[in-house]
């Protein structure tokens, strides 16, 4: 199959570049950074530059593709109304671009608009003002109009070897600036986790066996318990844990504290039993213990 991957130098998206080779697909990669183009094409990816921006450079990857999966998103938190509107505009010029035919879209989504209890993955969350990224509404959009469109949801810790811009590195950040690996109350917050090779296979199953206007969740660990992630940064940095008020925890985490203090596990069940997945990677915690776990 010919795909068209969105971020493929990103963190996820190369990592499902890799994937995708190696199980004989061909990739053309968007990327937003030229210089990232010729490490692209050492992987055996076809580079594509642009942006979610560049409508016709989109049009350009879609209409040569047997499929696409999306996974590009800024990271700017500051500019979120606007990127969310241009991710948005992407999924629907994909739709546009596949409509008539049962070529498969899959966009990339979270767990952040997803509140009360373990999520499981016929969800439908709404759209939050204060977060208003809308991938799923989007993908879900498609399907309804008929396209083999359908949702991967990542957990907030895609983990492994290497990671630099994820929670853990900006967790470990925050723990040797303040000299503690802090934690909110017991640390009962269950986060779901899984690492990056395994949600690469899920993005590749979805592609490949997925159905049309579903949710699967890229979760190996349903729910991990906070204070266990706190206390592994901890022993990693040789610095103690320690329990925070939530008072106490919006000064030591800042803007990060929305994420430590929520409970968010998720259900992996339903996406085992229809792709067939089976994750086989190392969970977070023996992940963070590793000495060379960021590099």
């Amino acid at each position: 199959m010919r795909v068209f991957l969105t971020g493929a130098s990103g963190w996820i998206g190369s990592t499902i570049a890799r994937d995708l080779l190696a199980a004989g697909h061909s990739v053309t990669g968007l990327t937003s950074a030229s210089g990232k183009a010729e490490a692209l094409s050492a992987e055996g990816v076809t580079p594509l530059v642009g942006s979610l921006e560049d409508i016709d450079v989109l049009r350009q990857g879609a209409e040569d593709a047997d499929g696409i999966i999306h996974t590009a998103f800024g990271l700017d938190i500051s500019r979120i109304a606007e990127l969310a509107a241009e991710d948005r505009t992407a999924i629907e010029t994909f739709g546009d671009v596949v409509a008539g035919s049962n070529r498969p879209i899959i966009v990339t989504s979270g767990f952040l608009n997803v509140t009360g209890g373990k999520t499981c993955e016929d969800e439908r969350p709404e759209v939050l003002p204060d977060f208003p990224r809308a991938s799923e509404q989007a993908a879900f959009g498609l399907a309804d109009r008929g396209l083999h469109a359908n949702v991967v949801r990542n957990p907030r810790s895609v983990h492994g070897k290497g990671e630099k811009h994820g929670f853990v590195p900006m967790l470990a950040a925050v723990a040797k600036g303040k000299g503690v690996s802090a934690y909110i109350g017991d640390g009962q917050q269950m986060w779901p986790a899984v690492h990056r090779l395994d949600a690469a296979r899920v993005y590749r199953l979805a592609l490949e066996r997925g159905a049309q206007g579903e949710a699967y969740h890229a979760v190996a660990e349903e729910g991990v318990p906070f204070r266990d992630i706190a206390e592994a940064i901890g022993r990693q940095l040789g610095l103690p844990a320690v329990s925070l008020t939530p008072a106490e925890a919006e000064a030591h985490f800042g803007p990060l504290a929305v994420w430590v203090g929520n409970d968010g596990p998720a259900s992996n069940v339903w996406t085992r039993r229809t792709l067939g997945w089976h994750p086989e990677q190392p969970g977070i915690v023996d992940d963070i213990e590793q000495p060379d776990y960021q590099g």
